[in-house]
């Protein structure tokens, strides 16, 4: 087959079931990984927002849209998380400065600028600044993040459970 041999009859903008509308939002993985991406790689829309809060994490949001909501934190060394899930969330962890550390029943990873990690609602972790520098990170959590339900470790790391 050529490229002569394909013809198309007509208008084909007046053919609307073979048109997809244009998304006002991310709707795939991917689409939320390069929403992350495109958010961190633009330093000047997030740096001169974060805060360093000694007494707690500080965070901000950045965007909420009727699928999604974007968070900006800063974590001082020394704070964490603690062993939590993101409720019916899943979402997009991207490193932006600095580095933390994820436990996860499976283990131990150190998360340093660039990284990400992608999770699926109910994915049990605990993230910690272990360094002696502070970090930032970037959260994308679709649907936006209604719940963050704290966890406790049992006597052996392997089983997690919920607190009541």
């Amino acid at each position: 087959m050529t490229d002569s041999d394909l013809q198309i009859a007509g208008d084909i903008l007046e053919v609307p079931h073979l048109l997809q509308p244009p998304r006002e939002q991310p709707a795939t993985v991917a689409e939320f990984v390069g929403l992350a991406c495109s958010i961190a790689a633009d330093r000047d829309q997030w740096a001169h927002l974060v805060r360093y809060d000694a007494t707690s994490r500080w965070y901000h949001r950045l965007s909420a849209d009727p699928g999604h909501e974007v968070w900006l934190l800063s974590w001082v060394p020394g704070q964490g998380s603690g062993l939590h899930d993101h409720g019916r969330s899943s979402g997009v962890l991207t490193m932006l400065e600095g580095t933390l550390t994820e436990r996860t029943e499976r283990g131990r990873r150190v998360l340093r600028p660039g990284v990400q990690r992608v999770f699926a609602p109910g994915y049990v972790h605990q993230v910690m600044n272990d360094a002696l520098e502070p970090a930032v990170s970037l959260h994308v959590y679709y649907p936006g993040l209604t719940e963050m339900r704290m966890h406790i470790a049992t006597h052996c790391e392997a089983c997690i459970q919920p607190t009541a």
